[in-house]
């Protein structure tokens, strides 16, 4: 029996709550980011800088690009040019949507990976300003790295199964009435 129409299967509920999560994640970043950049701009004209909010704006546009990222890649809203691919026949704009999102799981994959043994190298070293481990600057990109495997692995499977796009101009302007 399938769920009733008003309840979300258990996945696409975590899936919808990490989603919100990551967007709240992002204001919060920018209104923090912000914060920090005025107080450092504000105590400067003062004559009086505070030195350490130069390096956490830096931890801060770490966080916030891997977080905008993230969203971004969840939504399917990154940059993506297929001017090319849409000239192609079926066959091979299918073909080519299966390579380009194996490429993107394998980045992702990659990402993680090298994250891991640079959070892992910094641990111990501490900011110039701030008493926290520079691990802290590299740690958003394990999270990023993974969330992009994981988006690229899903695009995949949904490519596999989606049948081949139309490729004459008739059928295309007709797609995009529906």
């Amino acid at each position: 029996m399938p769920p009733p129409r008003n309840r979300l299967p258990m996945g696409r509920a975590v899936a919808d709550a990490f989603d919100r999560t990551s967007a709240f994640v992002c204001c919060a970043l920018v209104v923090a980011l912000l914060a920090v950049v005025s107080l450092g701009a504000l105590t400067r004209s003062f004559g009086e800088p505070l030195i350490w909010t130069d390096e956490l704006s830096r931890f801060l546009m770490v966080w916030l690009a891997v977080f905008g990222w993230v969203v971004a890649s969840r939504k399917r809203i990154h940059v993506r040019i297929r001017f090319f691919q849409d000239r192609l026949p079926a066959r091979a704009h299918q073909a080519t949507e299966l390579v380009i999102q194996f490429a993107m799981t394998l980045f992702g994959l990659l990402v993680a990976v090298y994250s891991v043994g640079l959070v892992g190298k910094n641990h111990d070293l501490d900011a110039t300003s701030l008493p926290i481990s520079m691990a802290w600057m590299y740690a958003p990109m394990v999270l990023g790295g993974a969330i992009t495997a994981l988006q690229g692995a899903s695009e995949f499977i949904l490519a596999l199964r989606r049948p081949p796009p139309p490729t004459s101009p008739a059928a295309i302007e007709e797609a995009a009435l529906e």
